[in-house]
């Protein structure tokens, strides 16, 4: 098949002990998913359900590259998250089968424009433009599901600068790995090759040029990089 312009590279991950790479269809997030960050947020754990949105598959980073501080903004945050990457997928997947669709697991950022959020939140635009730029899902390899162990005592944290910023277990994720897979399949069809970004606790805070930052999900993955 000819094309006008040659094609984009296909967006990938690395897999952790592996050669060959995890490549990635579609990044979906969840938004809310630790009650003291709802609660920061200015919102009711208890009573929202769980929100969802996406980023383009070519705004992952990998292998710890430096990421340049975004235009368009002058607050920007960091969100450390719990990454999936599915094997599989479907529509409507019933809770006791959703972990069958996971491939591995990793660490991720989810960096938000927060001062375009805002203006989109107060005008009830989408959050696009806040989300889904470039470089705004930098990601750690993939631990295969076989190799690995999450529970809820889990531990996901994030430093800047060698400082603690963000700090939980898996624990408190308000919604489950199963459920966030059962209720995202409800709206779109899940398929091999999606990251779903999980939410992130509470800390979340602004990050400037110069800022080194450090997440790691506890016995899985590690991400370290510096803002340019």
């Amino acid at each position: 098949m000819d094309f006008v312009f040659t094609p984009p590279a296909i967006p990938a991950v690395p897999i952790s002990g592996c050669e060959t790479l995890f490549p990635v269809h579609r990044i979906y997030c969840v938004g809310r998913n630790y009650s003291d960050h709802v609660k920061e947020m200015g919102g009711d754990p208890k009573k929202e359900p769980p929100v969802f949105f996406s980023k383009p598959a070519s705004a992952i980073v990998t292998d710890n590259q430096n990421i340049p501080y975004p235009q368009a903004t002058n607050d920007l945050h960091h969100e450390v998250e719990l990454v999936i990457a599915l094997s599989s997928g479907g529509k409507n997947i019933l809770l006791e089968s959703a972990e069958d669709c996971v491939f591995g697991y990793a660490v991720g950022i989810d960096f938000t424009r927060r001062d375009l959020q805002a203006i989109a939140k107060s005008n009830g635009r989408p959050w696009d433009v806040a989300k889904g730029f470039d470089d705004s899902a930098p990601i750690s390899a993939i631990k295969p599901v076989s190799e690995c162990s999450l529970n809820a005592s889990t531990e996901i944290s994030l430093e800047v600068n060698g400082a603690v910023r963000q700090q939980a277990t898996l624990g408190e994720m308000i919604w489950s790995i199963p459920e966030i897979i059962c209720a995202l399949s409800k709206f779109y069809e899940l398929k091999a090759g999606d990251l779903i970004y999980t939410g992130t606790p509470a800390g979340v805070a602004a990050v400037g040029a110069g800022d080194s930052l450090q997440a790691s999900l506890q016995g899985v993955a590690e991400l370290k990089f510096e803002l340019s």
